[in-house]
């Protein structure tokens, strides 16, 4: 008997920290992730995160939507989306092509909208100052 492939579903939650859970640390996933307690390290997943209205998230973050109905503090990148809602605080930076704000949110960030990741540090400056010249 052949066995099916199943599909990852991104809308449903395969991952979840309630609010009485302290976790630091690395943390990488498929499908949804929701953290309603706290966290502090880093999180990278192609998928969606959810910050619940009692998550407080204190991370580096590439992901690729965001929904944040708690709080977050950190640098958030994502792929396709980020959304905050009217309980939500955000304090960082934003890198995301869609940026949704929705009325009460608090927001102390840096925004930018775009699908181009920022470049790295070695080659910005490459960029910004031209090599030297050479004429003999």
């Amino acid at each position: 008997m052949k066995e099916k492939r199943r599909e990852m579903d991104n809308t449903k939650i395969t991952g979840f920290f309630d609010k009485d859970t302290q976790i630091k640390g690395d943390l990488n996933f498929k499908g949804s992730f929701r953290i309603d307690g706290h966290f502090k390290g880093t999180i990278k997943s192609e998928s969606i995160l959810i910050v619940g209205p009692n998550g407080q998230v204190e991370a580096d973050v590439q992901v690729g939507y965001a929904v944040i109905d708690g709080q977050m503090n950190g640098n958030i990148q994502a792929k396709e989306k980020v959304e905050i809602h009217a309980t939500g605080r955000v304090t960082g930076a934003i890198i995301s092509p869609k940026l949704i704000i929705e009325e009460g949110a608090f927001l102390e960030a840096n925004c930018q909208t775009t699908s181009k990741p920022p470049l790295p540090p070695e080659e910005k400056k490459s960029q910004e100052t031209p090599p030297p010249r050479t004429d003999s």
